[in-house]
């Protein structure tokens, strides 16, 4: 099982998602063909199971010697994740006007494409907005069922059931800062910091981490400091996210580049570009271009130039490497299983791209969720990074 999560976790969900249909069928044929079977083909069809990884590591990392793993809870909470990330993603989609998702039309212009639609465009997209919705409600549902039908012992599922309630709201919240901050104009660090930390550090990282730890029935200061180390993984997946946003390769991200900028999200990248930019051309540059939906391929090198040329690239790409440091002192500190702790790392520095070799300097506190409207970065990593920690 330890050599291939992400395919225990497809079979699991294949089995999982079969009986969905099934039922799905009964319902109503064109339901279950319309809805429900794109549902299953996007959940089955890509993505890289990583919160699914996580609650597997998660649990074999504070899973006591003798203790036997529990596999099958583990991987029904990894699909009941996938499924969560499904209904994120497609929502999302809808949001932001995105046309891809994983190389493929987004599934709301999917579903507007659909042969067999007697309107005209703007009913289409209107159809294919609301559909793609529809879509998204009944993979956040399937998600909750699965959880309900997984069996576990009245402990374990207290446990678990606590971090499953605050994962989900914790990730609507950080989407609606996420919408807030583009119709708001708001481009401060420290709430382009929140929003990462909600839709990234917990969501992402921290959370399933904690939903393994408790399927694992782990002691609280070990369940602490690996959320710890998720939290510090998971902002810097966020900042790796948003670097491939402006600089990544469409092909290999199955995004449009730029997307983020044409979207005027309030990303951390372009608010220490716009820091450090001052009240020069180059500051202009960048106000020009976020919340551009024409944005041209001309003005986006003009950015990217300017994040380059300010160092705001480069900082970045520095402040995901100390908080990969962080991380995995924070694990050290949760006493893991060693194996399943060296596979933990390995998987952080997959998600990252940073590595995670520990800073001999010693961690001095432990890290807290940053407050709304701090401007402190060591809010989310431990130490003060004299503002290089996101």
């Amino acid at each position: 099982m330890d050599q291939d999560v992400p395919g225990a976790v497809l079979r699991t969900a294949r089995a999982v998602l079969s009986e969905k249909l099934d039922q799905a069928s009964a319902i109503d044929a064109v339901f279950s063909r319309d809805v429900a079977e794109r549902l299953a083909g996007f959940t089955l069809g890509g993505g890289s199971r990583m919160r699914s990884q996580f609650i597997w590591w998660g649990m074999r990392a504070t899973t006591a010697g003798s203790q036997a793993v529990d596999v099958e809870p583990a991987l029904r909470l990894g699909v009941a994740v996938e499924l969560v990330q499904t209904c994120a993603l497609v929502q999302d989609d809808v949001m932001d006007g995105s046309s891809l998702r994983r190389g493929r039309p987004a599934m709301h212009v999917d579903f507007a494409e659909s042969s067999g639609l007697l309107c005209g465009p703007k009913l289409r997209d209107s159809f294919g907005r609301s559909a793609a919705v529809l879509l998204g409600d009944l993979a956040l549902a399937w998600a909750d069922d699965t959880v309900a039908e997984t069996s576990m012992r009245p402990a374990t599922r207290q446990r678990v059931s606590a971090v499953w309630r605050a994962m989900r709201t914790e990730m609507v919240a950080g989407q609606y800062l996420d919408l807030h901050g583009q119709v708001t104009g708001t481009r401060s660090e420290a709430r382009a910091l929140r929003t990462a930390y909600l839709k990234s550090a917990l969501y992402s990282v921290a959370r399933p981490l904690a939903l393994g730890a408790a399927l694992a029935g782990a002691a609280e200061d070990a369940t602490r400091a690996l959320s710890a180390a998720g939290r510090c993984a998971g902002l810097a997946f966020q900042i790796r996210d948003d670097l491939l946003g402006v600089f990544g390769d469409p092909g290999k991200t199955g995004k449009p580049s730029g997307g983020d900028i044409r979207e005027g999200k309030p990303t951390c990248l372009m608010a220490v570009a716009r820091s450090r930019a001052g009240t020069s051309s180059a500051r202009a540059v960048l106000d020009d271009a976020l919340g551009r939906a024409d944005l041209s391929d001309e003005t986006l090198t003009d950015v990217r130039d300017v994040l380059v040329t300010t160092g705001a690239r480069a900082e970045m790409e520095d402040r995901a490497g100390r908080l990969m440091k962080h991380a995995a002192r924070h694990l050290a500190e949760a006493s893991v299983e060693p194996y399943a702790g060296n596979r933990l790392l390995g998987l952080f520095e997959s998600v990252t791209g940073a590595a995670t070799t520990p800073s001999a300097e010693p961690r001095t506190r432990p890290v807290p969720a940053p407050e709304t409207g701090s401007s402190s970065p060591s809010d989310a990593t431990g130490p003060a990074e004299g503002g290089k920690a996101r």
